[in-house]
């Protein structure tokens, strides 16, 4: 079975102690024809990493170059020094240096984004940047208006640092919080599981730094909670803003019983901006992992028509 290299890439300002530059990780799928003329870059949600993409992954490099990235304080990625730095604005900068590494790499290269939830919102920030020339978009159960309901549930376990006697353990656990992702055999579970998991000690870790939960919080238990909305309304118009500036063609994938994307969102993001195309996957919630058979089709169909 095919699997990717990790690869590493200097973004930012020096990370730790030791003043090495801040890196960010990605996992590199080449594509099994040999071409380099187009790359698909994945990018996962707010707790997740860059080997929930291994399914998606497998299939796209039949036509493709895929790089499945572990966003900052993610999986192999470094940890930001300032908890506070965990927000969009850090992330899309640390794939705006990817981007144009790559284009330096290769000028006429076709990139296509695949974002799941917070990975989407990094794409917009992206896309509505006609300089970096994305040219297809999916947004994997996101838009721009996020539900103050699912930041709230979200709220309940990110950053949380627990611990597991057994491996089995940790994943009972992972499968505990992740029921919205619909229904997955044990396999599935165990795939989407393992690399969540760090080994220390004896114990079982989870993979990222627990003050990425840090600015989530500072808005969720704003003392305000008025205020708090008005900063989750302002976020929003901006999003807004970058969306209707979009251009790539756009496709919007979402779990009919998700809590952070509205049947209303979705209606409005077929009718302005890029007018994205829309497909819903029955009994998922947020978010579909993009393993499901249909799941897979849907990406590859978007991305593979003329």
């Amino acid at each position: 079975m095919q699997e990717p290299s990790l690869q590493h890439l200097n973004v930012g300002a020096p990370a730790g102690q030791n003043g090495a530059p801040r890196r960010m990780a990605y996992w590199d799928w080449p594509c099994t024809s040999g071409s380099t003329a187009h790359v698909v870059i994945c990018v996962h949600g707010l707790a997740r990493q860059g080997r929930d993409f291994d399914t998606l992954a497998r299939t796209l490099t039949e036509r493709a170059r895929v790089l499945a990235v572990d966003v900052a304080g993610r999986g192999h990625s470094d940890w930001l020094a300032d908890p506070m730095g965990y927000q969009v604005a850090t992330y899309a900068a640390d794939l705006v240096a990817l981007v144009t590494t790559l284009r330096a790499e290769k000028r006429e290269l076709v990139i296509d984004w695949v974002g799941t939830s917070m990975g989407g919102l990094i794409g917009m920030v992206l896309a509505a940047q006609p300089s970096l020339a994305i040219r297809r978009l999916v947004l994997n159960d996101v838009g721009p208006v996020v539900q103050w309901e699912a930041l709230q549930r979200i709220g309940t376990y990110l950053g949380r640092n627990p611990s597991f006697e057994s491996e089995q353990a940790a994943i009972d656990y992972l499968v505990s919080i992740s029921a919205t992702f619909g229904p997955h055999t044990p396999e599935q579970w165990r795939a989407l599981s393992l690399p969540m998991l760090r080994e220390r000690a004896d114990r079982w870790w989870l993979h990222y730094d627990p003050a990425l939960a840090l600015p989530v919080k500072a808005l969720v238990d704003m003392p305000d909670q008025e205020q708090a909305r008005q900063a989750v309304r302002d976020g929003e118009a901006a999003l807004w803003g970058m969306y209707d500036a979009i251009t790539a063609r756009t496709l919007l994938l979402r779990g009919e019983l998700s809590d952070l994307l509205t049947q209303a969102t979705a209606n409005e993001m077929a009718r302005r901006g890029p007018r994205a195309e829309c497909v819903a996957f029955e009994g998922v919630g947020h978010a579909p992992t993009l393993m499901a058979p249909d799941q897979v089709a849907a990406v590859r169909s978007f991305l593979w028509s003329d």
